[in-house]
Parts: structure tokens; sequence; C-alpha cells
């Protein structure tokens, strides 16, 4: 058999044997469901509140600085309790790097700081407060949060742009949701 006989039934033959288990992979017993969890668009979360209508910022942030965001308080407007699992910012500045996110007790920081930088005479010591972001915090029904998120970010280069979109992941009933509510941080270098 010649080489050029010899490579053509090669790959012949490798081609069979891929189709066999691609058909083979594809057959699964009908009596093992796979589980898969569906996320579903959410609106239990008031999306109009005070931190939604505008930016905070400063203009006179500086490379290296670390700065405390306050995502939007989560207001549960359905008639079921929420558990929030999960927050994100959906769209962080270019030059911003979020290294960690938390959860505090309004209480413990007497009121909403909007915007912190760590180490400031007035900013609350975030990592001598209890973080509650270790289980789901849980919004009772048509009722505001006493829980907030912060997300912790620090000031790599001057930033570009501004950090927006603060994602909430929920379950209800048994059943997960995902809601992006409109925030934004603006931090300006000199």
């Amino acid at each position: 058999m010649s080489q050029a006989s010899l490579a053509s039934s090669t790959r012949i033959r490798n081609t069979l044997l891929l189709a066999a288990a691609l058909s083979l992979s594809a057959c699964t017993p009908q009596s093992a469901p796979r589980e898969t969890t569906q996320v579903s668009s959410g609106s239990a979360l008031e999306e109009s509140g005070n931190q939604s209508s505008g930016t905070v910022g400063n203009e006179n942030a500086k490379v290296g600085q670390i700065w405390w965001f306050a995502l939007p308080i989560p207001l549960n407007t359905s008639n079921g309790d929420i558990e929030i699992t999960d927050v994100s910012i959906v769209r962080p500045a270019k030059g911003m790097k979020i290294l960690e996110y938390g959860a505090y007790d309004l209480e413990d920081t007497e009121g909403l700081p909007l915007m912190a930088l760590e180490g400031a005479g007035d900013a609350p010591d975030f990592k001598k407060l209890k973080n509650y972001a270790t289980e789901p915090v849980v919004v009772k029904a048509h009722k505001e949060s006493e829980i907030f998120f912060v997300a912790r970010m620090k000031i790599n280069s001057s930033p570009k742009g501004t950090s927006r979109y603060c994602r909430f992941d929920y379950t209800q009933e048994k059943r997960s949701y995902s809601q992006t509510l409109d925030c934004e941080l603006d931090l300006q270098t000199n």
C-alpha cells in the first residue's frame, strides 16, 4: 500500500471513529435528567431609588487609592421574600480593579456611605465590621434591606469612563433571578 493510500485510509478510519464517539456521547439515558439552574430576569427590586438617579464621584482621586462604593440599597417591591446571593458591578471603569464585595448593616455604618476612601477619617472601617456577604441576605416583601452592599475598588491607572450598572442575583420561591439596577461611580485622577 502506498503512503498516500495509507494516509487516506487512516484519515477515513479516524473520521469514522470520531463520528461514532460523537453519536454515542449524544445518547444520554432518560433516567438521568441533567440539573440546570435557569436564571430569569428579575423585577422584585425597585429600580428608581435615589442611587439610580445620579452619579457619585470624586475629581481628586489618585492612582493607588482604594474606594468603597455602595450599590443601591435593595428595596423588595414584590409580594414574596427574596434572598440575595450575589452582587456585582457589571461594567467597571477601565483602570479600576474590583477587589471584593461586602454586605454591611446600615446601623453599623451610621447610615449609607455612598462612597468612601479607605483609611480616611470619616470613612467606616469596613474591615472591623461584620460582613454579611458570607450567606444570602434576606429582604422581606415590600421592605427595604437593612443590609447594603459595597464594592471595594482600587484605582490601578487613571480611570477611563465610569463604573456602571449593579447586578443583583437572588432567589425567590426556589427560583433564581438576576436584575440589573442603574448605578454609577465616577472617579477622576489629576
